[in-house]
C-alpha cells in the first residue's frame, strides 16, 4: 500500500526547504500507519547544517511524548538537500538505522520518500516509497498539546 501525506504538510516540508535555501532544514513526518497528516519542522542542530542535519532531539523527545498521550505517531522525519538531489546520500546512508521509518527529501522543489531498511538498494539503505498527496487533513486530525 502506499503512503499518503496531505497536501498540507507536503506544502509546509516544501516552503520550510524554499525558505531556507542555504541549510539542511529538517522535521518530523506525523501520522497513523502509511497515512502522513502533519509535518513539524524542528531544528537543525547539526554541527555544519549547510551540509548535514540532525533533528532536535528535544522536539523529537516531544513528539513521541505526545504520541503516547493519544497524538500522531511519529513515521518518519524529512531533510531537505540544498545543494543536491532528493535522493540519500551517503552520509544519510551512514547515520540512518534501518527501523522502516519514512525519509522524505528535498531538493530544489522535488520531494522523494523513501524507507529506511536493511540492504536496501539505493546506498544499501534505503529502498523508494510511493505516495500519494491527499487533500488536507481536517482539525480533528491534528494533535492535541497534552495538558500540563
Amino acid at each position: 500500500m502506499d503512503v499518503t501525506i496531505s497536501s498540507s504538510a507536503l506544502s509546509a516540508i516544501l516552503a520550510d526547504a524554499a525558505g531556507s535555501p542555504m541549510v539542511e532544514v529538517c522535521g518530523l513526518l506525523l501520522g497513523d500507519g502509511q497515512a502522513i497528516r502533519l509535518a513539524r519542522a524542528c531544528r537543525n542542530v547539526a554541527a555544519d547544517p549547510a551540509r548535514r542535519f540532525e533533528v532536535d532531539p528535544a522536539a523529537l523527545l516531544a513528539a513521541h511524548r505526545l504520541a503516547r498521550s493519544g497524538g500522531e505517531r511519529v513515521l518518519g522525519h524529512y531533510h531537505s538537500h540544498p545543494s543536491g538531489r532528493a535522493v540519500p546520500s551517503p552520509r544519510d546512508a551512514a547515520d540512518g538505522v534501518p527501523d522502516g521509518s519514512l525519509w522524505l527529501i528535498v531538493a530544489d522543489g522535488d520531494a522523494r520518500m523513501w524507507r529506511a531498511v536493511a540492504e536496501g538498494p539505493i546506498e544499501g539503505r534505503f529502498a523508494p516509497v510511493a505516495f500519494t498527496t491527499l487533500p488536507c487533513a481536517d482539525s480533528s486530525s491534528r494533535p492535541e498539546e497534552p495538558d500540563s
